[in-house]
């Protein structure tokens, strides 16, 4: 049963590292404007966008200036923490 919590926290570990690295790749492709009509584009939208929305909702306008995907990638790094922390100490309890 160690184990699985292990094997947990490294599978949530590879997702939040994953989401991570997509956000990434959307801010970075935005400066380019690429065409949405491309699959691997619409699969980043559709990937990225249940975190970068509702983020988005309550970030102040900077004249054009996005620090969504900043903020994104921190509540990233702190919930993988935390699930990290949680899957470990689970671990070790059973």
């Amino acid at each position: 049963m160690d184990a699985l919590f292990f094997v947990f926290r490294d599978l949530s570990n590879a997702f939040f590292t994953l989401l991570t690295w997509a956000i990434i790749i959307r801010a970075v492709l935005s400066w380019f404007h690429p065409d949405p009509r491309q699959v691997l584009v619409r699969l980043l939208i559709r990937f990225t966008d249940p975190i970068l929305l509702p983020i988005q909702r309550f970030m102040p306008d900077l004249g054009g200036l996005d620090l969504t995907p900043i903020a994104a990638i921190f509540l990233l790094q702190v919930a993988q923490s935390v699930m990290g922390a949680l899957f470990t100490s689970l671990a070790m309890i059973g």
